[in-house]
């Protein structure tokens, strides 16, 4: 009986890990609001107003948790939203796909 569950468990404990991509935030998006900024996410890294800094990201739902592991920032977690393919939301704005 547990072998059959230990690949169920084996797909569940994966589910739940960091990764370097940054899955549906790949790309350059741009927010207008409350300041203008263009941030791109790509693997293991983001930039934005001009610093690239490594992050890690982990997937839950719609939601990606964007994890600095540099910089001023460091061991803070910001959460967008995937609200469809060329919108997000997270605590500092709504960003529109610019690439």
């Amino acid at each position: 009986m547990f072998r059959r569950l230990l690949p169920l468990i084996a797909v569940l404990a994966l589910a739940g890990c960091t990764t370097s991509n940054p899955g549906a935030l790949e790309g350059s998006w741009t927010a207008t609001e409350p300041f203008p900024v263009n941030v791109t996410f790509r693997d293991g890294e983001m930039e934005a107003m001009g610093k690239t800094r490594k992050v890690s990201y982990k997937a839950s739902g719609n939601e990606v948790h964007v994890t600095y592991l540099d910089g001023a920032n460091k061991d803070r977690t910001f959460i967008y939203t995937v609200i469809d393919a060329d919108t997000l939301r997270s605590d500092t704005g709504t960003f529109r796909r610019s690439q």
